[in-house]
């Protein structure tokens, strides 16, 4: 079966004819099968042109490999109808099969040939070529797709980004005789950490500071679950063991998969008319305070983070918030940045802590923590709570 490249003359022209028509023709149907970004017009073009240029009666792809599926279950022309028993007789005399490499070197499919005939040596040679290109061609749309993928899932993310931003405090209460302030850096897109100050009606004020287990976008889930029972037990006159006792069996009965990412907290009620700080710790690292004199105490957990065991209960500590009294709840993240193998560790913040105007002092240890670290990028979100007895915010 003559080819557009089998051309008469003397012996060496008409090969090196044959050799230049070949080239050609592969060059031409590499054109077509780059022509294209989609990968299902890829597909088409490739069986189209392998039909077209080898007088195919048939072509199709096999086996769907790659994890490409049902997308490669395609074919062109005519195909016996038994010829999924044919195409695994490699010895059957109208079968041919080209290779499609992956990018790692994973063979991806085999573009199959049917016809009457054997392919000739110049033929085969044009199919290995026509798959090969066809190979580089699918790899560019696969990773088209991925991109745009991307692209959604970015666009996504920056979505959740900014509505779990929009959801933390936007401005923090003015308090007579106190500085109150937090701040918070998420190390992804969307995190696990969680912040909240919230007045009552009755002019106290509730505070939280959360740190769900894990990162990224189940963790984020899991606090905005959180940040709702929160505010909604908060003004509902229950005390802070009872919001802390119902919030752990809620997260408990979510199942086994909330259990995984159970929230460690610290709840706190302050009276700024009686200087009376409540606090519940449930399993978070301890809360810090000092005291006008510079005596320095840890408040540690009361109980097990919320979520993680059934059925418990919390100790609601009681303190009084004497003028030049401090204090600091943070998350594990600004503990833990590192610069190389060396953390920043409880020590070196706590030593940060001073009698200053809360936003002063928490703009003082980010730029501690940026300065320890070199600016690099952290593994893990960043947040913290700062009240101070005494000053301008």
């Amino acid at each position: 079966m003559p080819m557009p490249w089998m051309i008469e003359g003397d012996d060496e022209t008409v090969a090196l004819q044959q050799k230049l028509a070949r080239v050609q023709g592969l060059l031409e149907a590499s054109r077509q099968v780059h022509s294209t970004i989609k990968l299902d017009e890829v597909l088409a073009l490739t069986l189209e042109i392998a039909a077209k240029e080898l007088e195919a009666e048939g072509v199709f792809f096999s086996p769907a490999g790659a994890g490409l599926g049902a997308r490669m279950d395609r074919q062109y022309g005519r195909l016996p109808e038994d010829w999924t028993r044919w195409a695994e007789q490699a010895a059957a005399p109208a079968y041919a099969s080209a290779a499609l490499p992956g990018e790692r070197g994973e063979t991806m499919a085999h573009l199959v040939v049917y016809r009457a005939e054997p392919l000739s040596f110049e033929e085969l040679d044009f199919m290995e070529g026509l798959a090969l290109q066809a190979a580089l061609a699918i790899g560019n749309a696969l990773n088209h797709e991925r991109m745009i993928e991307w692209e959604r899932v970015r666009a996504d993310l920056d979505a959740a980004r900014a509505i779990q931003r929009s959801l933390l405090p936007q401005s923090v209460p003015d308090v007579a005789g106190y500085s109150l302030d937090l701040r918070s850096t998420m190390c992804y897109e969307v995190g696990g950490d969680y912040v909240d100050v919230m007045p009552l009606s009755d002019g106290r004020i509730m505070m939280v500071l959360a740190d769900v287990a894990g990162k990224g976008v189940a963790s984020a889930m899991i606090s905005m679950t959180f940040r709702s029972s929160f505010r909604a037990m908060s003004g509902a006159g229950l005390t802070l063991a009872e919001i802390a006792r119902r919030m752990n069996t809620l997260h408990w009965q979510e199942g086994v998969e909330a259990r995984r990412r159970y929230v460690t907290a610290i709840l706190c009620c302050l009276d700024p008319g009686t200087h009376r700080l409540e606090m519940v710790n449930a399993g978070h690292n301890p809360a810090f305070l000092r005291s006008v004199t510079g005596d320095a105490r840890l408040i540690g957990a009361s109980g097990p983070p919320l979520g993680l065991l059934p059925g418990r209960t919390y100790e609601t500590e009681p303190i009084a918030f004497q003028e030049g009294d401090q204090m600091l709840l943070y998350t594990d993240g600004l503990t833990e940045v590192f610069q190389g193998d060396e953390e920043f560790g409880e020590e070196r913040l706590l030593g940060l802590i001073g009698p200053r105007p809360s936003a002063q002092l928490l703009d003082g240890i980010w730029s501690a923590l940026s300065a320890f670290s070199g600016n690099a990028r952290q593994t893990d979100d960043m947040t913290a709570l700062y009240l101070y007895r005494g000053g301008a915010r």
